[in-house]
């Protein structure tokens, strides 16, 4: 069974210690957190685990959510699980440490495993895929689309940010779907405005008229996209995130 690598499993548990990003990540977790809600369609999830919880940020948001009964989480860091643990929420039944890959749950245990924001930064993706696929009867991934050309030059860029796995959603959904899932419903985001003002005036130490202007285009420049280049170009290209709601189909199979 595969293990996350030591220098890999220490970034991790070095990153949930910078308070700097502390807000950074609860902004984000917001709008992931709104995602997965809007893909459940008011249709609730009795006992629901967070597949790759980091500092708990999206648990945070979703224990507020009347659609969810029972949370739970698996980490791959100490300080992410300890800061879980210190949030104190009313619906968390049960925050732990595991190796990236293996999990202590039975088949079909929860009624849904989402897995967001963490496929990229997966050295085995399809071995994670499999435990989800196992102990969940649905499943909601959420990925970045962080495709570019020449994004091979950009690997540095990349790194710094974990991501160790690049997609466009025709490249995700070929992953899961090779690997048995069923997608249910699907949803197309770009970062949200706040979030990229956020991220101007962290980098700059001002919110200028430009940086407003532009952070206005560049949270809808998947639905301008669409409009003027139509929807198969806008969907593949120009979003930043993409989202689905999955079921258990068949097995990998190759013919």
């Amino acid at each position: 069974m595969s293990k996350v690598s030591k220098n890999i499993q220490e970034a991790y548990n070095q990153q949930y210690l910078k308070e700097s990003l502390s807000g950074w990540r609860d902004l984000g977790a917001k709008y992931k957190a709104k995602n997965i809600i809007g893909l459940c369609h008011n249709n609730k999830y009795a006992k629901v685990l967070e597949y790759g919880a980091g500092s708990g940020s999206i648990l945070k948001y979703l224990d507020q959510a009347a659609i969810f009964d029972e949370l739970n989480a698996i980490e791959i860091s100490e300080s992410g699980v300890e800061l879980i643990k210190q949030l104190k929420l009313n619906k968390l039944n049960e925050v732990l440490l595991f190796d990236g890959y293996s999990t202590p749950f039975a088949d079909n245990e929860f009624d849904l495993v989402y897995c967001s924001h963490v496929l990229e930064h997966v050295e085995n993706p399809r071995a994670v895929l499999r435990e989800i696929k196992r102990i969940g009867k649905h499943h909601i991934f959420e990925v970045p689309l962080d495709y570019n050309r020449k994004v091979d030059n950009k690997i540095d860029h990349y790194l710094d940010y974990g991501h160790i796995n690049i997609f466009t959603p025709s490249l995700f959904k070929f992953l899961i779907k090779s690997e048995g899932f069923k997608i249910e419903n699907e949803l197309f985001t770009n970062i949200a405005q706040e979030l990229l003002q956020y991220n101007y005036k962290m980098t700059y130490d001002t919110l200028t008229l430009k940086h407003k202007l532009l952070s206005g285009v560049l949270s809808h420049k998947g639905a301008l996209a669409r409009t003027f280049l139509g929807r198969a170009i806008a969907e593949e290209y120009y979003f930043s995130a993409y989202t689905c709601l999955t079921s258990r189909g068949s097995d990998l199979s190759i013919m």
